[in-house]
């Protein structure tokens, strides 16, 4: 299992505290235990922002970055070690093994941070936090400046400037690593097997949760904790459903299954979607959209690379599938028009992609200064162009009702174009029905 080696974590705190004003302080929470139900927790999942500057996996945490403090810049409030506690709950590194595990340059107990926090806050100019996204975190960060307030007659010295983290801390989430490709590129790989397999085990008669099964398999057996988001696994006209999640109905030949899926390492996603016949084989009008849509990723690629903006791939997906939808008699009119009426939105109605990291959705500005931001190597994003003809939609012939199609891929930019990480999984209209006719043969 390849993981974010710990001189990375030491090397992103160094880079973030160069950005920071001189004479201030960052302060950044872990993620809270999110309760399930009564007494029960969801599997912990670390808030991505403290994994990237820590990698300390445990809830009931602190990060506090010090440029310049004399006794080291990085402290970690954490949870002590309790074998009482970790007999029901698990090990806990405590301070010993914040700081010889996880880098930490001092580590105190959490159940101290009202003691000792406001001796760090105070003399400091400028409070770098997580505001507004923890209002009760927030709501500690204040008490511990009143603190320092109420002894300002004795001379404490509160902090003049309250400044989020987000925008230091998410541009440089924005530009991947080698290491960290290496690790999304783990995540790609065992996503991809995952979706060969939901391809090879679909048949009639099976029900959509019964591919989200072997989804779920291929993911855990391959290292990953949980899905990076709610698999989506949509049948028929289920396909015509963006955010799709009930996942309960029966696969019925003749329909096409759209999955969108993927897994997390070390808390990197991946996201892929890939769709197919239930029983293998394209009819005529399920080919002719997927093929589009397959064109229009494709044109998409050729254009993600240094220099052209963000926007540009979503362009060239537009121009694809407007002009293909002309050609197969699904919109009328001149090509131009068409995309500056934005008639292509009754079929296509999102984006062509999104950036990607440790959030699916991932941080970073789409423009700056109003206009589209440039590509540059290190960017990770999919790119994810989709054609949904609604059941209802009474403007199309009866034979194109209902299909939903989407195809979807992970790259990173690179030095001259960019790497598709997600290559693993079968795309083509032969590919996909090849892949699928061996897997009956060798099951009959």
């Amino acid at each position: 299992m390849i993981h974010i080696p710990k001189a990375e974590y030491a090397r992103r705190r160094k880079a973030l505290m160069e950005q920071m004003e001189p004479n201030s302080i960052a302060i950044l929470p872990a993620a809270a235990v999110a309760i399930r139900n009564r007494d029960v927790e969801h599997v912990y999942r670390q808030d991505s922002d403290f994994q990237y500057l820590s990698g300390f996996p445990e809830p009931e945490a602190v990060i506090v970055l010090i440029p310049g403090r004399e006794y080291g810049e990085y402290v970690l409030f954490c949870r002590e070690r309790n074998p009482e506690r970790e007999l029901w709950d698990g090990l806990r590194a405590g301070q010993d093994g914040a700081i010889s595990d996880f880098g930490a340059d001092d580590a105190f107990p959490i159940t101290d941070i009202d003691d000792i926090l406001p001796g760090l806050i105070e003399g400091r100019d400028r409070v770098y936090s997580s505001m507004g996204s923890n209002p009760e975190f927030d709501r500690h960060v204040m008490e511990w400046i009143n603190v320092i307030r109420s002894k300002a007659h004795l001379g404490a010295q509160p902090p003049k400037e309250f400044v989020a983290l987000d925008h230091l801390l998410h541009d440089m989430r924005l530009y991947k690593s080698a290491a960290e490709v290496k690790v999304m590129r783990e995540a790609a790989q065992i996503s991809a097997r995952a979706h060969v397999r939901a391809m090879q085990a679909s048949r009639a008669g099976l029900y959509e949760f019964s591919l989200e099964a072997e989804l779920d398999y291929e993911f855990r057996k391959g290292g990953a904790k949980m899905p990076a988001y709610g698999s989506i696994v949509a049948s028929g006209r289920n396909a015509c459903i963006l955010h799709y999640q009930e996942n309960d109905a029966a696969l019925k030949d003749g329909d096409l299954v759209l999955i969108d899926a993927g897994c997390e390492i070390d808390c990197y996603a991946s996201d892929i979607t890939r769709t197919f016949p239930v029983s293998g084989k394209f009819s005529a009008e399920q080919k002719a959209i997927y093929e589009l849509v397959l064109k229009s990723q494709e044109a998409a690629f050729a254009v993600i690379k240094p220099g052209n903006h963000w926007n540009q791939a979503h362009e060239a997906t537009v121009r694809v599938i407007t002009a293909g939808l002309v050609e197969l008699g699904l919109l009328q009119g001149e090509v131009n028009e068409l995309i500056a009426a934005e008639a292509y939105k009754a079929f296509y109605m999102h984006r062509a992609g999104h950036w990607l990291g440790m959030d699916v959705h991932d941080v970073g500005e789409y423009k700056v200064g109003g206009e589209w931001r440039v590509l540059e190597a290190g960017m990770a994003l999919t790119v994810e162009p989709g054609i949904y003809i609604s059941p209802d939609n009474q403007n199309v012939a009866k034979k194109w009702r209902g299909i939903g199609v989407r195809i979807e891929d992970d790259v990173v930019v690179t030095k001259k174009g960019c790497e598709i990480l997600t290559g693993g999984v079968p795309k083509s209209v032969a590919d996909i029905e090849a892949l699928m006719a061996a897997a009956r043969a060798d099951a009959a």
